[in-house]
């Protein structure tokens, strides 16, 4: 009876705790089912936050597409540069496009950020050297959610841009030595200061500049740079005669020069619509407006050859495209497609004009136009933002220009900031070039300049196999 008893206990023990197992086991399943749906539970806190977290990521993705596409110009400069130069100095010219983003790189997130964005005064940043950000360092960034580190990479490829338009004017008779500390010093100096005045709260932003992808920022930097290099240079052996006359000194490789220029082209599409530094849908009106001044440009320098010289000049054209998307620059948020027509086309007249004025009126030798496309284009882009911009584009910013009744205001503010850059530059520029030539020499000898620069310089050809000939 005992044993029995015993038996039917432990029956029933096992029966109620089996059974209290799988009660407690659902009711936590159930418990563990509640809270995942409480927390699942979309909210509008959750929700905000979501879409937070999505805009930075695919602005962040934007703006590193964009710089990507920015930095693939380098190899668009260096295709038009050696293009444009004879083919015993293309090996010098490829280097000095390599090195300027190579130095320009280290010194720009050293020093040039800083001194351009960073916290400090009117004239420029006293703070986050090295990318050291603590508190509201970089506060004239705060309009862009992109990480720090993307904002520095996007702004780094258009330093670089500013100091590869310097070595094009300064082509086929520089020191590569000279070469290295003018570029270190534009990098980390010399455009950074003129970025603070206009993009990083300075005092030209304070007066009403407006630039929006860096018609002045970064071409008018560096054309009149170039501009002050290609004085101190004097001109290259051969390029003019006893009577003063202008002689052609001809690229090697036009088919180069072309696909440099296409490949600047495609990666202005990453200059002028990344300058949003966000995927927002006004990127589609900035790359029409981009497009169009550029068609324009070629068209209008083209005609204009034609007309001047009876032939339409293929160099011409390629120049006239690139004048185009420095004029647009500036304004190419700012106006309406039909006005960017205009400002492309003006654009591609004054390529002619400058070039021809600068070599033949002038004696300035610039093998390849890097003065008349960017300085004279760079600063007809930021004058022609004063005459056509328009507040409907981009509520809130510039205002309207003369041309569409805003008077001017917006035009005179333009004008200041197209004269003080120019101002800042060749101070800036002959001082540079003074020292460097006493410290290290600027020129290379005239030996060494009719056997070429990449034979004595770096001690190769581009084109294995060619014979080279020294002629006067």
């Amino acid at each position: 009876m005992v044993r029995r008893l015993f038996i039917l206990s432990f029956i029933a023990f096992f029966i109620f705790g089996s059974l209290s197992t799988v009660v407690r086991a659902e009711t936590q399943a159930q418990e563990t089912q509640s809270v995942s749906e409480k927390r699942l539970e979309p909210t509008t806190e959750s929700h905000s936050e979501m879409l937070g977290v999505s805009k930075i990521a695919m602005d962040t993705g934007w703006t590193l597409l964009a710089a990507v596409l920015v930095m693939f110009m380098q190899a668009g400069f260096a295709m038009l540069t050696a293009g444009f130069s004879r083919s015993k100095n293309a090996c010098n010219m490829l280097m000095k496009n390599l090195m300027d983003f190579c130095f320009g790189t280290i010194f720009y997130w050293a020093v040039g950020f800083g001194l351009m964005f960073g916290a400090g005064n009117m004239l420029f940043g006293t703070n986050g050297f090295f990318l050291k950000d603590v508190g509201d360092t970089f506060s004239s960034l705060s309009w862009s959610v992109v990480p720090l580190e993307c904002k520095y990479f996007f702004q780094l490829v258009f330093c670089a841009t500013a100091a590869t338009i310097v070595a094009g004017a300064m082509a086929e008779r520089t020191k590569f030595i000279a070469y290295i500390f003018y570029s270190i010093a534009i990098t980390s100096v010399i455009y950074p200061i003129v970025g603070h005045w206009i993009w990083g709260g300075g005092w030209l932003a304070q007066l009403g500049m407006w630039d929006f992808a860096g018609s002045t920022v970064v071409h008018s930097t560096g054309g009149w740079l170039a501009l002050t290099g290609a004085i101190m240079l004097g001109p290259r052996t051969g390029k003019y005669s006893p009577d003063g006359s202008s002689n052609a000194i001809t690229g090697h490789s036009i088919p180069l020069a072309a696909l440099g220029t296409f490949i600047l082209w495609f990666g202005w599409f990453g200059f002028n619509p990344g300058s949003t530094m966000a995927l927002v849908p006004e990127i589609a009106h900035i790359a029409t407006t981009t497009n169009l001044a550029a068609a324009a440009g070629g068209i209008s320098a083209m005609m204009t050859a034609w007309w001047m010289f009876k032939k339409p000049d293929v160099s011409m054209a390629l120049n006239g495209v690139l004048g185009g998307l420095v004029s647009i620059t500036a304004s190419c948020a700012f106006v309406s497609v039909g006005s960017a027509i205009w400002i492309g086309m003006v654009g591609g007249v004054l390529i002619v004009l400058a070039v021809v004025h600068i070599d033949q009126g002038l004696h300035i030798d610039d093998p390849v136009g890097a003065i008349a496309v960017h300085g004279v284009c760079g600063s007809w882009g930021t004058l022609a933002l004063g005459l056509f911009a328009q507040d409907k584009f981009s509520p809130g910013t510039t205002g309207d220009g003369l041309f569409f009744g805003g008077g001017w205001k917006l035009l005179g503010a333009q004008a200041l900031g197209m004269v003080s850059v120019f101002a800042w530059c060749m101070i800036a520029g002959f001082t540079l070039f003074y020292v460097i030539k006493h410290l290290v020499g600027l020129r290379v000898t005239r030996e060494e300049e009719l056997r070429g620069l990449d034979i004595d310089e770096h001690g190769m050809e581009a084109y294995s196999g060619f014979s080279i000939f020294i002629t006067e």
